[in-house]
């Protein structure tokens, strides 16, 4: 159970690493460049805890499909950025996908 919880904390810091990725412009700005990198650095260091109890697939494809949604739902709002429903079926898939990796991959221990 640990496990997923330093993976949820790893998703929460790479979403919002990534969101801070305009507001940085290029890195000029020296705060939001700052927090995107705290955030990144933060990220990878909580998805080292979490490989040590779940497979590697498993934390990757949980990490990169959760925070692919998280940031599309986001930057939805956030952003003002559009979406076509062909975007949203995508993300079912990639959410479909994550659930059925986290339910049947054997869990290391």
């Amino acid at each position: 159970m640990n496990a997923y919880l330093f993976l949820f904390g790893a998703i929460l810091f790479e979403v919002s690493g990534t969101l801070l990725l305009p507001l940085s412009e290029n890195f000029k700005k020296v705060l939001p460049s700052g927090g995107l990198v705290l955030c990144y650095l933060l990220s990878f260091y909580l998805l080292t805890h979490a490989v040590k109890e779940l497979p590697l697939a498993v934390v990757y494809a949980t990490w990169s499909g959760l925070g692919i949604a998280l940031v599309t739902v986001l930057g939805i709002f956030l952003y003002r950025q559009n979406l076509p429903w062909q975007g949203f079926a995508g993300l079912a898939l990639i959410i479909i996908g994550v659930t059925l990796l986290n339910a049947y991959l054997p869990k290391t221990t």
